[in-house]
């Protein structure tokens, strides 16, 4: 089956010849998929059969029956489960320990339609859809409507069980469906099936919505079945919405830029598997899953691991050295063998992200485009190479999250500005130049599944690229700063990262530049007013 790309970006975020497997099949019709990121499971409804059922390794099997025809389901921050229900028009938290609290269920003193979706933001807020479909037979219970319109609303924390917040205008939508945040929560996008169309909202510090407008339009064909209904926001802000033929996937401009096609209707859709690289799609009477090479927003429930639940994490403490840390330096004899000693470097997991950045042939590698400026043989002096793919191995293990920086230009690099002799040199030399030798990661770095790869086509990090949308979606403040070139590239994204209040730190033997002096004047001067300067072995001790 051959996925549809309308742009180039579609491919990266999924293979175009990506195989659609049946994970299970023989239902009425699926709605709701969430997965645990503990246990590891699929949880989804069967709305015309009143069931919920979940999906692992074992295979299927009933969890709720009769399940209440419940609709969209999500998670909170503590891994409650938080449902919308057809049959009791009601919005639900149910506990891990069996305990049911009604979060909403009136609205003016009259019944909610029935709520559809859900979502949860990083505050505690509970957004959610109330279109009326659960009054309809077959996916609901047939009975009279009593409000006159259909709302999405908002639970704010403390006000569960009392009357829900209107976040939007109350004709608004003719059927709103399907709801997210974008990856740093700052807009929340709501699609209306019966307009077939998606509205995007930018969401305000106490929670309500404002700026409504227009984001895609004409979900819709005369030719395949399907209607915007379950949508998702990816880790780069990529909406992916159902709609006819499968799943259509926007880019945070609103443009069109690929199809997931899959043999049935698809009606919801969420990530999930160890990695949060498997698609889960509820489609009509079947499951269906792809890979695909992004992962999702990061939602509060996501930030669980497996054997971690929802035990607090550790604390953060970052020093700053008032020198740089030789190279290869050995801690100091111990008294005893069994304490680590204290290098005042202490870091939480779930707070960093490992940033590599330039570690590509051309700039690090023996026959690359930069290697008579000395660059390969410093990088070998540092054993950079070596230090960062322990450091990588180390942050994968404790959930850092890892992006990838590269830079890369089209072939005759179009939008590069010859304004200084670096990006000079660069043109000159048709470095880095895209699907060439010398753009590929080096050896031993190349991204595993769950990385993430972020391209630029100036010095800084930061500069015209994605990487400050990964981190929000993952709620990172703290940076670990490594690759090539110390004084350029690494330097240039500390010094803007520590201006955008991020904490930096920058282990010196994960980073190489073209000679010693270079590196030091860096390391011993720039570094030391932005970063906390360190080794890999601190870095790795400072993760726990």
């Amino acid at each position: 089956m051959t996925h549809e790309a309308l742009r180039a970006e579609f491919n990266d975020l999924v293979d175009q010849y990506a195989p659609v497997g049946q994970l299970a099949t023989g239902f009425e019709f699926t709605e709701g998929p969430i997965w645990h990121p503990v246990d590891q499971y699929l949880l989804f409804s069967d709305m015309p059969g009143d069931v919920r059922r979940r999906w692992d390794p074992h295979g299927v099997r009933e969890v709720m029956r009769p399940a209440n025809k419940c609709n969209g389901m999500t998670y909170d921050a503590d891994l409650n489960l938080i449902v919308c229900e057809h049959s009791t028009s009601s919005l639900i938290r149910e506990r891990p320990g069996g305990q049911r609290d009604v979060l909403a269920s009136h609205f003016e003193g009259r019944e909610l339609n029935s709520p559809n979706d859900v979502c949860v933001g990083s505050s505690g807020s509970i957004y959610f859809t109330d279109p009326w479909y659960g009054r309809m037979p077959v996916f609901g219970i047939e009975r009279p409507r009593e409000l006159g319109f259909q709302g999405v609303y908002r639970v704010a924390p403390g006000r569960e069980g009392q009357e829900p917040e209107l976040v939007v205008e109350r004709y608004a939508f003719g059927m709103p469906n399907g709801l997210c945040f974008s990856p740093d929560e700052s807009l929340m996008y709501i699609n209306d099936t019966e307009k077939a169309l998606i509205r995007v909202y930018e969401v305000n510090q106490d929670g309500t919505l404002s700026n409504g407008r227009l984001f895609a339009s004409g979900i819709k064909s005369e030719l395949k079945a399907g209607v915007p209904d379950g949508m998702k926001c990816d880790a780069r802000g990529n909406v992916w919405v159902t709609a006819p033929g499968g799943v259509w996937v926007y880019n945070p401009s609103g443009a069109l830029i690929g199809k997931v096609v899959v043999p049935e209707m698809v009606a919801n859709l969420h990530w999930g598997g160890a990695d949060w690289r498997t698609l889960y799609m509820c489609a009509t009477h079947s499951v269906y899953t792809v890979t695909t090479k992004v992962g999702p927003r990061n939602e509060p429930f996501m930030r669980h691991r497996p054997g971690v639940g929802s035990q607090p994490a550790a604390s953060v403490s970052v020093s700053q050295p008032s020198a740089a840390v030789p190279p290869h330096s050995t801690p100091p004899p111990q008294q005893s063998p069994t304490p680590e000693p204290d290098t005042g470097l202490h870091l939480d997991p779930a707070r960093c992200a490992l940033i590599i950045q330039d570690m590509q042939n051309d700039v690090v590698m023996d026959g690359g485009a930069f290697a008579e400026s000395g660059a390969p043989e410093h990088a070998k002096q540092q054993n950079v190479v070596e230090n960062i793919r322990r450091l990588a191995d180390a942050c994968r293990a404790k959930g850092v999250m890892v992006i990838h920086v590269w830079f890369v230009v089209e072939p005759g690099a179009p939008g590069v500005t010859l304004n200084a002799p670096l990006f000079e040199g660069l043109v000159e030399t048709k470095a880095l130049v895209r699907g060439t030798w010398g753009v590929a990661a080096v050896a031993g770095l190349e991204p595993r599944p769950g990385d993430h790869v972020v391209e630029k086509m100036r010095m800084s990090a930061w500069e015209g690229s994605s990487l400050e949308t990964v981190l929000k979606s993952g709620h990172r403040d703290i940076i670990i700063d490594t690759g090539a070139w110390t004084n350029m590239s690494i330097e240039h994204t500390a010094r803007t990262g520590a201006d955008k209040g991020y904490i930096v730190v920058v282990p010196e033997d994960a980073c190489s530049t073209m000679n010693a002096e270079w590196h030091n004047a860096s390391i011993n001067f720039a570094m030391q007013n932005v970063a906390a300067v360190t080794s890999t072995d601190e870095v790795i001790a400072g993760l726990g």
